[in-house]
């Protein structure tokens, strides 16, 4: 694709209530759509752990953003593979 695209894995299990789990998916699509421009061409997706669902919409901001400076620098150290053939 031409383009990053994200995934959403808020399971029930870990999430039980369907207002949190709907909270937690608006804010991970909003994050990413402010950061996906600094993206690589890549399929991202968001797992949602037990401690989130008791998190502050600033909390989930700062952490959000913090896994996307993150992932940005592990991807950019990454070396990439020419798609041509000689």
């Amino acid at each position: 694709m031409g383009h990053p695209r994200l995934g959403l894995a808020i399971a029930k299990k870990n999430i039980k209530k369907a207002v949190i789990r709907n909270i937690l998916k608006r804010a991970a699509r909003e994050s990413f759509r402010l950061q996906q421009h600094k993206l690589k061409n890549i399929d991202f997706v968001v797992l949602a752990r037990k401690d989130s669902a008791t998190a502050s919409s600033e909390q989930l901001r700062k952490s959000l953003e913090k896994h996307w400076r993150k992932l940005n620098k592990q991807l950019g150290s990454v070396n990439s593979v020419p798609s041509g053939t000689d």
